[in-house]
This record gives structure tokens, C-alpha cells and sequence, in this order.
């Protein structure tokens, strides 16, 4: 008997030890596995059950709406009176909430939404949900309150990865953005005007869409922004382009409050992160944005694993084309971005890629608009390859381009022109290049002629008409609407001399200063 209890407790202590020392390399293998890999763990030993249908035959979106609720979480954050500016822009979107603007007194806090991923206490929200914060407080579907530490963040993509201290938490899994479908139905979860654990239904709107809210430094002020207002238009000219935007556009109600959130199909699967609404109003008008969940899953993994996003850089900045961009730059093609500029060093210009030059095709798919090239680029490192169809004086070509980590020094350029592409506005005129047979005429070498001149600007009040031949501009020799910008670069102390020639054969060499008659200061 004595023998037979011994080889009980031995068996016991040793189905204990077991336990214990596979607990252990357990936690340590959990620790070494990315996102994805914690998520495909967790959905094999919990496998999500299928899409319901009615008697009707319709989707039944109750089994998607309890897989997802308790994985979603209301997200408090506090700002400092050292820094305001964070709180400006979530009392834009929570101060109105009652008709009522509170007034600042002390710290200020406001709410969002994020989206638990793993199960040891990693959640997705937006950037412009923590951005800033001093502190950010999470609560979950279950009224646990757990104090989180910002990961990391991209601004670039509105995107930012959080973490709390807490194990065995529900999750909602990774679903394929790329696979989804125009009118399909979606589900929108989140925390609207602070009311947690809120489900609305619609479907997919549109894909791929670009509106102009992210990393642009040429976006009108009052324009469509991550907290939901819209007024005025895209603004047109060089932009650096750092923004990466390709949302899912959908019409379930998405307010205030829902961004962070998560939208998900019929079967409960992450598809995108909430993020914007278009609204005159700041709530909810018919349509909202999300961040497709194939490009955030490589921005979150790089942010999980780095701390921050390894992006490989085109090196380019680009216009959109249409048939009025089209008829503005002179040329035939009306679908593809135009290229402006090309940054100097960068993948681009090792490509032989040019000013001028029309991108057709990314991995042979024709582009459309500025997210189609932008989505593709985002989800790949430095060092990578992407293929191009790029259309150059009429005929196209195949270019394999090697991302570089950076762009080139494009931006620096850009930001340092902002001033000059102002003082272009100011001119109130528009340019197309000179045929030889006026160069010829008029015995120049260089030169654009004036086709349009708006009233009350300079090129009006200074009597500069329209078929006048622009040859120099601060001395430089201008050909084209980039060389007048160039060279607008350079005015010292806001000195501007204009030389050409008069519709009438008539030369001219005028300077001017800024608060000239046209000048709008």
C-alpha cells in the first residue's frame, strides 16, 4: 500500500513538474511570436463559427456582433494644460456632444475606441487617439480598468499599437481587407459619444479611397479630418505625399468616438480600423473610413517589433490625373499620377524615373488614384521591390523599383518651396510652355506664355497680359510651371523680377517687392 501511495505522489509531482516547466516555455515561446502568430494560435484552439443565415437565406450578423463586442475597448485619455493641443482636437470632437462646451479647467480628457489583437494585452487604435496623451486609460467589455502604454505610433497611417498588463484576453481576428467586397455587409464596434459596446451594420461602400486627411502639408485647414468635418476641396500641386491612405468606405453609423474601433465582416473578422467620418456636422452624415487591416497588420507588426515602422520609400511626389488635372498639364492621359518631382537618390531616380513621367500600372494593376500606388508601397520594407508601368514620351516601360529607407530629399525641397508655390498663387496667372515657332519669333531660348490671369492679383494690377512671353524670372530661365516655382524659390527679401515680352512685340523687365499692388498680405 505504502509502495502504491509513493507512486501516486510520484506521478503527481512529476505530472506537476511537467505542467509547470511547459508553462514556462509556453510564456517563452508566446513572448518570441509576432501578432499574427499569438492570433493564429489563439483562433486554433478557438475557431470562430460560421456566418450565420436566416430562413430567409440572409446573413445573421448577431454571432459576428458577440465574437467581436468583447474584444473591443473604451479608450480614456488625459491631457496636460502644458499641452492643448491634443485636447483641441477631441473636445472638436466630444465638446458639442450635448450642445455644451466645457470649459477647460485642469487636465482634459477625451475617448476613443481600440481593438484587442492578442491575447497578452496588445490593442490597435488610432494615432489621433493617443496622440499626445500624458496618460491612456482602457476599459474592457467586462469593466476591467488597466492603465496603457503607448507601443509605438505611425502618423502616416492614423495608426498607433497599445499595450496593458493582462493575460487570456479575447481577441478579434485578422481578416483578409484585400478580399473584400464592394456591397457587402460590415460591422462597425465601438465607443460613440462614450457609449461603450456599440454595434452598427452597413455595408462596403467603396475601397482604395484617398481623402486627403493624412500627412498632407498642403490640405486646407478646415478640411476633412479623422474627426469628422469637411469643408473645401483637395488642393492641387506638388504634395509630399506622406500620408497613406486607402480606406474602406462604409455607410454603417460610425460618430464620434468609434475611431480606434473596429469594422469586421459577417463573420466576425477584422477588416479595417475606424478612422474617419466625412460630415459637415461632426457626426455621423452617411459615410465613414477605415484603415484596411492588410496594411495595418505589417505597420502594427513593424511598431510591435521595432517600436516603430520600417517603410520603404518610392521617392516621388505625383498628381492624380483627370480629365481637368489633364487638360491643366497639357497632355492625353487621364488616368495614372503624374509625376512632379523625383527625389535625388531615392529609388525612383535610380529607376530612371522623371519629372513628367506617368505611372500606369503598380504589379500590373492599372492605377486609378493615388491609393493604388500608395497601399502596395506602404505594406513593403527598404530593400524591397516594386514593379512599375511607367508611361515616358508617349511609350510605356516595365521598371523594377528598390525601395531606399527614406525619401530622398524630396521633402526637405518641398517644405522649402511651400513659400514659393504661395507666391506662384499670387501671381494669378497660368503658363504653358513656348512652341519653337514663338521662341523663334521672339529670338529667346526659353519662355512660357501667359494663357489665363485672374482678377485682383498681380499679373492683373501690373498689367501683365494674357499671350505675354515670360523668359526669366529672378534672372533664371523658366520653360515650364516648375522652372517659375524654382525660381520663386529664390527671391531675396521678397524681391520678384519679371522679364518678357508684351503680346505686342514690346519687352519688359519689372520688379517688384512683396506688398506690391497683388500681393494679398
Amino acid at each position: 500500500m505504502k509502495k502504491f501511495g509513493l507512486t501516486v505522489l510520484t506521478a503527481f509531482l512529476g505530472g506537476a513538474l511537467a505542467l509547470g516547466t511547459y508553462k514556462v516555455v509556453e510564456h517563452q515561446y508566446s513572448s518570441n511570436m509576432s501578432l499574427e502568430d499569438k492570433q493564429k494560435v489563439y483562433f486554433a484552439n478557438n475557431p470562430l463559427p460560421p456566418a450565420n443565415l436566416s430562413s430567409a437565406g440572409e446573413v445573421d450578423l448577431t454571432v459576428a456582433a458577440a465574437e467581436v463586442t468583447p474584444a473591443v475597448v473604451y479608450i480614456r485619455t488625459t491631457y496636460t494644460n502644458q499641452d492643448n493641443s491634443g485636447q483641441d482636437q477631441m473636445q472638436q470632437l466630444f465638446g458639442d456632444m450635448f450642445g455644451q462646451r466645457a470649459v477647460p479647467q485642469g487636465p482634459q480628457m477625451a475617448s476613443g475606441s481600440g481593438v484587442i489583437i492578442s491575447p497578452d494585452g496588445y490593442i490597435v487604435t488610432n494615432n489621433h487617439v493617443v496622440e499626445k496623451a500624458s496618460k491612456v486609460e482602457v476599459v474592457t467589455n467586462d469593466h476591467r480598468h488597466f492603465t496603457a502604454k503607448v507601443v509605438g505610433t505611425d502618423p502616416n497611417t492614423d495608426l498607433a499599437l497599445i499595450k496593458i498588463s493582462a493575460d487570456n484576453l479575447p481577441i478579434v481576428k485578422f481578416g483578409n481587407s484585400d478580399a473584400v467586397k464592394v456591397g457587402e455587409w460590415v460591422l462597425a464596434v465601438g465607443n460613440p459619444f462614450r457609449l461603450t459596446s456599440t454595434v452598427t451594420a452597413g455595408i462596403v461602400s467603396a475601397k482604395g479611397r484617398g481623402i486627403g486627411i493624412i500627412g498632407s502639408e498642403n490640405r486646407e485647414q478646415d478640411q476633412m479630418t479623422p474627426f469628422g468635418r469637411m469643408r473645401g476641396q483637395r488642393q492641387s500641386g506638388k504634395q509630399l505625399n506622406t500620408g497613406i491612405e486607402s480606406f474602406i468606405q462604409t455607410d454603417a453609423a460610425i460618430n464620434p468616438g468609434n475611431s480606434g474601433g473596429a469594422l469586421v465582416n459577417a463573420n466576425g473578422e477584422l477588416i479595417g480600423i475606424n478612422s474617419a467620418i466625412a460630415s459637415q456636422t461632426g457626426s455621423y452624415e452617411g459615410y465613414g473610413f477605415a484603415i484596411p487591416i492588410n496594411l495595418a497588420k505589417k505597420v502594427l507588426g513593424d511598431i510591435e517589433k521595432y517600436g516603430a515602422v520600417k517603410r520603404g520609400y518610392l521617392g516621388v511626389s505625383f498628381k492624380e490625373l483627370d480629365e481637368d488635372a489633364a487638360n491643366a498639364l497639357h497632355i492625353d492621359k487621364n488616368v495614372g499620377l503624374y509625376i512632379d518631382d523625383v527625389a535625388a537618390n531615392s529609388g525612383a531616380a535610380q529607376a530612371g524615373l522623371q519629372h513628367g513621367d506617368i505611372i500606369t500600372k503598380v504589379n500590373g494593376k492599372t492605377v486609378y488614384e493615388s491609393s493604388d500606388l500608395q497601399e502596395p508601397v506602404a505594406r513593403l520594407q527598404p530593400g524591397d521591390k516594386i514593379n512599375l508601368t511607367v508611361l515616358h514620351d508617349g511609350s510605356e516601360r516595365n521598371v523594377s523599383v528598390t525601395l531606399k529607407a527614406d525619401a530622398g530629399n524630396l521633402a526637405s525641397r518641398t517644405v522649402m518651396n511651400k513659400s514659393a508655390e504661395e507666391m506662384y498663387n499670387k501671381l494669378g496667372a497660368s503658363f504653358k510652355p513656348l512652341s519653337a515657332d514663338q521662341k523663334a519669333k521672339y529670338h529667346v531660348n526659353s519662355g512660357v506664355v501667359v494663357t489665363q490671369v485672374r482678377p485682383g492679383l498681380l499679373f492683373d494690377d501690373t498689367q501683365i497680359p494674357v499671350g505675354s512671353i515670360i523668359t526669366s524670372i529672378n534672372k533664371q530661365p523658366v520653360n515650364n510651371s516648375d522652372d517659375i516655382s524654382k525660381a520663386l524659390a529664390n527671391s531675396k527679401k521678397g524681391t520678384l523680377l519679371i522679364s518678357g515680352y508684351y503680346p505686342d512685340g514690346g519687352s519688359f523687365n519689372n520688379m517688384f517687392q512683396q506688398g506690391d499692388p497683388g500681393d494679398d498680405q
